[in-house]
Parts: C-alpha cells; sequence; structure tokens
C-alpha cells in the first residue's frame, strides 16, 4: 500500500473518521464501516486529509486546471489541496485554481453561482468525499457544464466499491461511464481491509466479507 494511504487511513482511526461496528447507511444498507469526512476538522487532520487527495491527483497524471468543490463540503477540501498540489507536485501544480459554487446566486458583488477560479474552457477535477451515482455528483457535473467547463476526472476520499440501488455496478464505475471521466479515490474498501485485517476481530472480519460479498461487485 503507498504510504500517503496508509497515513490516511492513520489518520482516520485517529480521528474516529473510520469506524466498525452496525451502521445503517443512508441507502437503508447495514454496514460494517462507517465513513464520517466531518471527522477531519482540524488543522492536522484536513492536512493530511488533503495530502492524500493531491498525491491521488498527482498519481493519476491527469492534466487540469481548476479543481471544483461542490458546497458545501468541497469548498475547505478544494482549497486546501490545491495548496497542497503545490507543495508537492511544484511549479507544475502552481497555477491550479480552485472553485466552489454558491447555494444561492448573487445579483452583487462578484455576482453570479461561482466564486474562485472561472471555469470556462478550462479542464475541471471534482473533488468530494465519497460517491453516489445520485443528484450531488450530476449536480456538479452539470454546474461545470453550465460553466462551459470540461470534466475530466473526480476525486474523492473513499471508494466503497459497493453496488448502486439500482443496478450491479459500482457508484464511481457507474459515474465514471456516465460522464465518461475517471473516478479517482485516496483509499478503496480494499485498502482499508487490506490495512487492518490484522487488527480487527474475527466477528468484524466475517461482517466485512459479507457485505462484501453482498454487496461489492467482484
Amino acid at each position: 500500500m503507498s504510504e500517503y494511504k496508509d497515513k490516511f487511513l492513520d489518520s482516520a482511526l485517529e480521528t474516529k473518521a473510520l469506524k466498525f461496528g452496525s451502521f445503517t447507511l443512508k441507502s437503508g444498507r447495514q454496514s460494517p464501516y462507517f465513513f464520517n469526512m466531518g471527522q477531519f476538522s482540524t488543522g492536522k487532520s484536513l492536512d493530511q486529509l488533503c495530502n492524500g487527495y493531491a498525491h491521488a491527483i498527482i498519481a493519476s497524471g491527469i492534466k487540469f486546471d481548476v479543481l471544483f468543490g461542490p458546497a458545501y463540503k468541497g469548498i475547505p477540501l478544494a482549497a486546501v489541496t490545491v495548496t497542497k498540489l503545490f507543495q508537492l507536485g511544484g511549479e507544475e501544480y502552481a497555477n491550479i485554481g480552485y472553485s466552489f459554487n454558491r447555494k444561492e446566486k448573487k445579483d452583487h458583488g462578484e455576482g453570479g453561482s461561482i466564486v474562485g477560479s472561472p471555469m470556462k474552457g478550462k479542464r475541471v477535477i471534482i473533488i468530494d468525499d465519497v460517491m453516489t451515482a445520485g443528484t450531488a455528483i450530476n449536480e456538479a457535473f452539470g454546474i461545470i457544464n453550465e460553466e462551459k467547463g470540461k470534466s475530466v476526472g473526480c476525486v474523492i476520499a473513499l471508494d466503497r466499491q459497493e453496488t448502486t440501488k439500482d443496478s450491479n455496478k459500482s457508484a464511481t464505475k457507474a459515474v465514471s461511464e456516465k460522464y465518461n471521466v475517471p473516478v479517482l479515490s485516496i483509499v478503496s474498501f480494499d485498502d482499508i481491509v487490506e490495512k487492518l485485517k490484522d487488527k480487527l476481530t474475527p466477528e468484524q472480519l466475517q461482517a466485512i466479507s459479507d457485505y462484501r460479498r453482498k454487496y461489492v461487485p467482484s
């Protein structure tokens, strides 16, 4: 496992962003683990989180101009990650812009619904926490299209790798195919299992195995 993945998972455990037990997800599924990005709420933890995002983007080799963070959760992620990109990648990433959307359009001052770097004619990566094939990600692609930008990828913290409710594809695969862009992640469900297989109880491992068999495409 890459060092940045390992450090991210250490931080997720330290902040209790990643927890094991029995959790009911928004989808109604009973999950043996839960990932809560809201726990990355200190300078140290946010730095470690965005370090992971930056490493994942650099490792992908995708060429882009703007990092777009959908409001509200995506705003600090985009802002901190562009600084990490510059710190890690140097001049190649020095002029990467970031932007985010307002929930309500403003008709004075800057005006419009976008704050930060303009996306018109630019290659844009979307940054978010996790992914479902639902309305939020569709709205993000829609905003970029409205701004006449070109979507070239998405980056998320965790790829749960599980199927959507209405297909046998994972949410990341469904989105990737729908918009014809790569979906990057800092870590995946498989990475979590690999790192923690020697630290979890037999009961936890069994619950994870059952969940994988039921919801994660092979």
